[in-house]
């Protein structure tokens, strides 16, 4: 039986973690003197939060290291030695779907957005909208390290497809298609999905984990991109069709 160290290296992330925020609590601290001079009330809720922050990314990070990367990694050396290997597609949009689902900057990016649109973006709608998008992005990254396929094949015509779609796009969501791309990739793509097809082009033989093992996280950033920039020309059919009704009623 394997005994796994849970804590094993604690004292690292602990220092990371603390030297990752301790530039952010500084930068408060100047503005709290000689600008927003904020009650005592707020900033004890303020201090909390900076705790609670510390302690979650803390833990998550050893998670990451403890656990996500190694299971990814093992999984994706598992599919990857199948004889079908091809269901790996399928898997991936799966998994692409749920952790963009489960991804908490996609969350605060999408409440931001309900908040500032006033609710003419709903959260779900944005939400199913990039997790749809990643779980494509996901089964092609699969489908690339299966059948060898080189990664610009992708990626060029991903932005060609993606600078053509802003010029018939609202200003709008051309700003959130590009943070939308950025947000997708965040912790749970990187550690878990990147570590299992790293996993995967291991596994399969031909392929090389540092070629055909990276790649991914660039799929991910650019199929949100694309998948809001399609929903913004949905939302001007839909207001061009709401502007004839209006005059035809007129």
């Amino acid at each position: 039986m394997t005994n796994i160290q849970v804590f094993t290296g604690f004292s690292h992330i602990l220092f990371e973690v603390a030297s990752a925020l301790s530039p952010l609590m500084l930068l408060f601290i100047i503005f709290q003197i000689f600008f927003l001079k904020l009650s005592n009330k707020k900033l004890l809720n303020i201090s909390k939060g900076f705790l609670l922050t510390f302690i979650g990314l803390a833990l998550f990070l050893q998670g990451v290291y403890v656990g996500f990367m190694p299971i990814g990694e093992k999984m994706g050396a598992v599919l990857g030695s199948l004889s079908y290997n091809w269901v790996l597609i399928p898997i991936g949009f799966v998994l692409g779907f749920v952790v963009t689902f489960a991804e908490p900057a996609v969350r605060v990016l999408n409440y931001e957005i309900e908040k500032v649109s006033g609710g003419y973006i709903p959260q779900q709608i944005m939400l199913y909208t990039l997790s749809i998008g990643v779980a494509f992005a996901v089964s092609l990254a699969m489908a690339r390290v299966i059948y060898g396929i080189p990664l610009w094949y992708f990626i060029i015509p991903g932005y060609l497809c993606a600078f053509l779609l802003t010029r018939y796009s609202k200003s709008t969501f051309v700003a959130m298609a590009f943070d939308s791309g950025g947000v997708a990739t965040g912790p749970m793509t990187a550690t878990f999905i990147l570590a299992m097809v790293v996993g995967i082009s291991s596994a399969i033989e031909g392929r090389d984990p540092l070629l055909d093992g990276f790649g991914m996280v660039a799929l991910v950033a650019l199929s949100p991109i694309l998948s809001v920039l399609f929903l913004g020309l949905l939302y001007a059919r839909k207001e061009r069709a709401n502007a004839r009704t209006f005059n035809n009623k007129s």
